[in-house]
């Protein structure tokens, strides 16, 4: 009988196949989402250059007194205020949303809506 296999590694294979089509430009760059059971991270990223152009997760300090008393679906919402501010900023006003190989529901979802609403667009 054949292992199972892991969901994690079912998510990577998820992603190799979405990220073979969907690629970032310094027009239109592609905001990359992770989550761990703790942490989310976010990052907009310019692919042809090969280059981080900004990015915020839960574990930055500046955050960190910000996200004390809320829960994990409204610390990804905040994080995706933070992330689409520091986009504007940055002079990027589209983006492509690469949610990772994740369903896009729950803290991605909560992420997406909340940069969308800070002013992104994808």
């Amino acid at each position: 009988m054949m292992a199972k296999e892991s969901r994690n590694k079912k998510r990577i294979r998820r992603h190799g196949r979405v990220r073979k089509k969907v690629s970032g430009t310094a027009g239109r760059p592609r905001l990359n989402v992770f989550r761990s059971l703790n942490q989310i991270y976010a990052q907009v990223i310019d692919d042809e250059r090969g280059h981080t152009i900004t990015a915020v997760s839960t574990v930055e300090q500046a955050l960190r007194s910000k996200l004390k008393d809320l829960n994990k679906t409204e610390q990804a919402a905040l994080v995706g205020q933070e992330l689409a501010k520091k986009a504007k900023k940055e002079g990027i006003k589209e983006v492509v949303f690469d949610r990772g190989g994740f369903r896009y529901h729950g803290r991605i979802k909560a992420l997406a809506e909340a940069a969308r609403e800070a002013g992104l667009e994808f």
